[in-house]
């Protein structure tokens, strides 16, 4: 048995508990993938990283990502997550930048003020959604034909595709039949319209992943990520904007995504809620 210290946090909320739960495991050289695999299995949150001494030179530190039945190349919410639970106890940067290492490479991350955001990592697969895949995703979201406007793969190592729906109030109405896309990660997005939805944010995204222990995830970084990509692309959103997720499970996320340059940058506040040491 071996102790570690561990912290849990809350990723894309100023508020404790609104966010989207993070388990962070600190000095987990020692630990095998399979005592790894058996913790995010336990603590039953969408995500639980583990942080080792970097492999690459440039990097501050490598992260591992589980989720509660398998590891992830990469995760938005996690890499903010472990950045903060880094920072707080005391990890220094090499350079102004934070860089993570994790399964897709390196990945930058930067101070936003009292926020964190991390640079979009390219799409692994882009493009429109396959008619087959597009009706499946319909019949699994209960929509009606036609209610789908737009479709794009913006899978970054999460699997990610994306629907866009007309109005906010069909996200959140939406009641999956997950059973109808096993295999999907499906995102769904709509634009607020100010004059009824005010303008605390300006797009409202769910996020589902059918056949997994999480079937919704309440903030996510990676699939804003690919979604900002696609909308950034084809001028469908402002070069600054925020969205709103997690509303129907009772959260209130908000991820901000700024456009710089020729990067995409996905930010949020995030909070400790846990601080101790865990025996393994």
């Amino acid at each position: 048995m071996h102790s570690f210290d561990f912290k849990q946090v809350d990723v894309f909320s100023r508020v404790a508990l609104k966010g989207n739960p993070l388990a962070v495991v600190f000095g987990a050289d020692e630990l095998s993938d399979e005592r790894m695999a058996a913790f995010a299995s336990w603590t039953n949150l969408s995500e639980t990283t583990f942080i080792l001494e970097p492999r690459d030179p440039r990097a501050d530190y490598r992260v591992r990502i589980f989720t509660t039945l398998n590891e992830l190349p990469f995760a938005g919410h996690p890499t903010l997550g472990t950045c903060h639970a880094w920072l707080e106890a005391g990890g220094v940067p090499k350079g102004e930048e934070i860089i993570q290492e994790c399964g897709v490479g390196l990945v930058r991350v930067r101070r936003q003020g009292t926020a964190l955001a991390f640079l979009a990592p390219p799409l692994l697969k882009t493009g429109p959604v396959e008619a087959d895949v597009v009706e499946r995703v319909r019949r699994g979201l209960g929509l009606e034909s036609g209610a789908i406007v737009r479709t794009q793969w913006v899978d970054n190592g999460a699997g990610w595709l994306a629907v866009m729906v007309e109005d906010r109030q069909q996200v959140l109405d939406l009641q999956p039949d997950h059973s109808q896309m096993l295999g999907l990660a499906v995102g769904v997005i709509a634009p607020w319209h100010p004059e009824r939805d005010g303008d605390d944010a300006q797009f409202e995204v769910r996020a589902f992943i059918s056949g997994d222990g999480m079937p919704e995830d309440p903030a996510t970084g990676s699939l804003n990520a690919g979604v900002a990509q696609w909308l950034l692309s084809e001028g469908l959103a402002p070069a600054s904007y925020v969205v709103s997720q997690g509303l129907t499970m009772g959260r209130a996320g908000r991820i901000q995504v700024e456009h710089v340059g020729d990067e995409i940058w996905i930010g949020g506040a995030v909070v400790t809620c846990i601080s101790g040491t865990l025996t393994l």
